[in-house]
Parts: structure tokens; sequence; C-alpha cells
């Protein structure tokens, strides 16, 4: 067992490596893509459903629940990103009972670049949500000093979420690699069932944390109606 899928190296051609990172994370995408084109082919409009179809939809509901709650109006607008961020860290969870696979979350560039993709996506819907200017104005309050504050937020923010996910899934897998070296093999299987779930814990914080900063970002500072202020004088 590896400690980390960058260690497997499938092809080398000078400094150009193709390892399994590469390889599982590009493997994963291809199952999500194939994976939602089957469940979804027979899907109906009409008031017949089938049972996969009806706990689809649950699922479905319950997840745009979860991101209204965090403070977002519109969840449809999120779901496909948000959705499709959670599944993939899940998923390469789940997998790891397929002999032979390393998650590519175990490697600190995928997490890395999962962690930027959330960065880049704060700023898109936040400008799409209240225009360029609105959303830079919200680095300049409450005054012009906390500018590189609010910058420096946002970079740490992205960095943490890398590391903390990284680490997660990292520690399982060393955990892992010890036991099968010390002790025997129903020991490091329970220990797999525990990383599974894990694995889930830490996809539905990843998205949950991804959801609040988009949401942090869009969320919009309407001035109180005259009414309001004049009660409240």
């Amino acid at each position: 067992m590896h400690l980390s899928p960058d260690e497997i190296i499938f092809w080398q051609y000078g400094f150009i490596k193709l390892n399994a990172t590469i390889v599982y994370t590009w493997g994963l995408m291809l199952v999500l893509v194939l994976g939602s084109k089957l469940v979804t082919r027979k899907f109906s409009t009409g008031l017949q459903h089938s049972r996969w179809q009806n706990l689809l939809e649950i699922v479905v509901t319950g997840i745009n629940k979860q991101i209204e709650e965090v403070g977002m109006n519109q969840p449809q607008k999120y779901l496909g990103f948000l959705g499709t961020m959670f599944l993939f860290v899940a998923m390469a969870s789940l997998f790891t009972i397929v002999p032979g696979f390393e998650p590519p979350t175990g490697s600190l560039s995928t997490t890395a670049a999962l962690a930027i993709c959330v960065f880049v996506a704060v700023p898109l819907f936040g400008i799409e949500e209240s225009g360029l200017r609105e959303y830079l104005r919200a680095y300049l309050k409450p005054t012009v000093i906390m500018l590189p504050f609010n910058i420096i937020s946002e970079l740490s923010r992205t960095l943490a979420l890398a590391i903390r996910l990284f680490g997660n899934m990292m520690s399982g897998t060393m955990i892992l690699a010890i036991l099968l070296t010390i002790t025997p093999f129903i020991f490091p299987i329970a220990m797999s069932v525990l990383g599974l779930l894990t694995g889930m814990v830490q996809a539905y914080i990843f998205s949950i944390l991804a959801a609040v900063y988009i949401a942090a970002a869009t969320r919009t500072r309407k001035s109180k109606p005259e009414s309001d202020v004049i009660i409240d004088a």
C-alpha cells in the first residue's frame, strides 16, 4: 500500500510523469459522467416514477434543502457545482474497497485543485449575484484598512480547505498501512469500513464549507426600509 498515489508511476518520459493521481482522477470523473447518464436516462416527467427516480429526487431535494439552510435563496443554481464536489470526494472514498484503487484525494495536488475550484467559484458566484463593483466593495468593509486582511482571509481559507481534506484523507490511509504491517488482516478491514464513513463525512464537510463561502460572497447587504428605521429610532 502506498501512502500517496503520486508514488505510483504508470508512464514516464523525461520529466513528464503519468502517475496514479492523474489516472484515477480522470477515471473517477469518467465514472461519474457515465454513471449520471445511466442513472438519468430513463427518468419520467409524468406522474409515474420508478423507485430509483423517487430515491434520487429525495436525495436531490435533501441537498437543495441543505444548500438553502446555509443561506442561499436559489439552491438550484449551486447544486451542480456543490453536488459534483461532494460526489467526487465521496466516490473517491467509496472506491477504496476496489482492489488496487488509490483515492486521488490522498494527494495534496488533488485536494489543492478542489480548493482552487472553490476559490474561483466564490468570486464568480458573488459577482454574478451582486455585480463586480459591489463584490469588490465588500473587501473594503468596514474600512479600507481591512483590504489586506480580507485578501489574506480568502487565500488562507483556500489553503485550509486543501490541507484539511488532504490531512483527513491521508491520515486514514497511513493508519491502515501501519495496521497492515503490525496486526492481523481482520482489524484493518474494520478500519477500512470506518475510513469509508470518514470519507463520506469529509465529503459533506468540504461541500458545506464551499457552500458557506459562496453564500457569504453572494449574500447582498440591503439597507433597512424607511419604516424600519423610523421604528428603530
